[in-house]
């Protein structure tokens, strides 16, 4: 048996798991700052550039991508296994590339960081979470890279897909991905209701 099977909970998962209600907590805080002080100045709401939505699609789609690659590490498919994770890492950095092109919108259309406000609040939240995904991708070429070196012959593969460690590991990241898939959602939503409602 082993030792990680002793814990009630993997110290490993209630890390990760804090962390997620760190980051919530933290999201909500900043949402409800930007509703009090929108509120109390009747400040005016901001359009999100339409690359925000375009980077919802990416992030999507990474995770997807890291659900395969999940999916094929449980069926032992080696070579899915490492293109999914490939795919992932490269749609993550896309993601990162596509968002400082959205900002660079918003800079072109006027509304800089001290803008108002209400644009301050829009580069500062989408920046926290830019650095939470930023945060996850060493996680994820560190799985690529490992599988890309030890996963070429039988005996390594059968090895590697057995091991309990790796696969609660890549489990934590699936999870930290989708948790930053639904929180880039929420504010994408959060932002767009916050202009619909003027």
């Amino acid at each position: 048996m082993s030792q990680a099977k002793n814990y009630l909970i993997h110290p490993q998962v209630l890390v990760v798991y804090l962390m997620l209600f760190g980051m919530s907590a933290l999201f909500v805080a900043f949402s409800a700052a930007f509703m009090y002080n929108r509120v109390q100045a009747g400040l005016p709401p901001l359009a999100l550039p339409n690359l925000f939505y375009f980077n919802t699609v990416i992030l999507l789609l990474s995770s997807y991508t890291l659900v395969r690659a999940k999916r094929s590490y449980i069926n032992d498919q080696t070579e899915k296994y490492k293109q999914s994770l490939l795919f992932t890492l490269l749609l993550s950095i896309l993601f990162l590339v596509m968002q400082i092109f959205a900002w660079w919108q918003l800079i072109q259309a006027g509304i800089h960081l001290t803008y108002s406000t209400m644009a301050s609040y829009m580069y500062v939240i989408s920046f926290i979470h830019m650095l939470h995904l930023i945060g996850g991708i060493p996680f994820l070429a560190y799985f690529w890279f490992i599988a890309i070196k030890k996963m070429k012959e039988p005996v390594s593969v059968l090895v590697y897909f057995s091991d309990d460690t790796k696969a609660r590991r890549l489990k934590l990241l699936t999870i930290y991905w989708h948790f930053l898939d639904i929180l880039w959602i929420y504010l994408v939503v959060f932002f767009l209701i916050n202009y619909l409602i003027k």
